[in-house]
């Protein structure tokens, strides 16, 4: 599926290196269209839990160091726009509910964006995923002229409650840009990365698709989810 044009790209996460893995090919492609991304990245992911074998960080050093790649990642992406929003790492899910969705209509107010990249509620597996997708979710229905809605679901269910994807993006033009947001966080990714990579080596071809094809699904309004938050 071709990645439409659109006029201004806001990408909600709580973690670095949540919009390496899934989303930074489609950011890429925005981006080198000339469309302005904002990825507003609500921690520091400073309760990571790869410190090292032998130690490379401590629990206070670790926070630069996330910081610092997060940088890097917004870089190989060519991401001008970076909102470190000043959270704390693991505790997104206990935030006030109100101040959250204010958090996050603040942000669609002044950039306008015509699409939001967020995870799925209900459908995201961590506790700040949800959180996260709660407070967009909440921020867009309350908007008279809401934005498309992107999000990104990996729950094991997902299949079973929204079916397949409803956009695949090709991204395999901005390959090497996504490979560089990866391995951009390379302090909690060291692992992963060298099997996938051995994978590629090797020609496996389901390794490829994953890399070089992003899934999202619209938000389905008419099948809310409110009720369960």
């Amino acid at each position: 599926m071709t990645i439409p044009q659109e006029r201004h790209v806001l990408v909600v996460f709580p973690h670095p290196d949540d919009e390496a893995f899934g989303v930074s090919g489609t950011i890429s492609t925005h981006i080198k269209r000339g469309t302005p991304v904002t990825y507003a990245c609500l921690t520091l992911g400073e309760m990571g839990r790869n410190l090292g074998n032998p130690p490379f960080a401590t629990r206070e050093s670790l926070p630069e160091i996330r910081k610092k790649e997060l940088q890097a990642s917004a870089d190989a992406m060519g991401l001008t726009d970076l909102r470190m929003m000043g959270l704390r790492d693991k505790t997104v899910e206990f935030e006030d509910d109100e101040k959250m969705v204010g958090m996050m209509t603040d942000l669609i107010n002044e950039l306008n964006p015509s699409l939001i990249i967020t995870f799925y509620p209900n459908l995201s597996v961590h506790p700040d995923h949800e959180a996260t997708a709660r407070a967009v979710v909440r921020a867009v229905r309350r908007m008279e002229d809401r934005p498309k809605l992107h999000c990104v679901a990996f729950a094991n269910n997902t299949l079973e409650v929204l079916g397949a994807p409803d956009v695949l993006h090709d991204v395999s033009a901005v390959r090497d840009q996504k490979m560089g947001a990866m391995k951009a966080h390379i302090s909690q990714t060291v692992w992963m990365l060298e099997e996938m990579e051995n994978k590629l080596a090797q020609g496996d071809q389901e390794t490829e698709n994953w890399l070089t094809k992003e899934r999202f699904y619209n938000y389905r309004w008419d099948q809310d989810f409110e009720e369960t938050f």
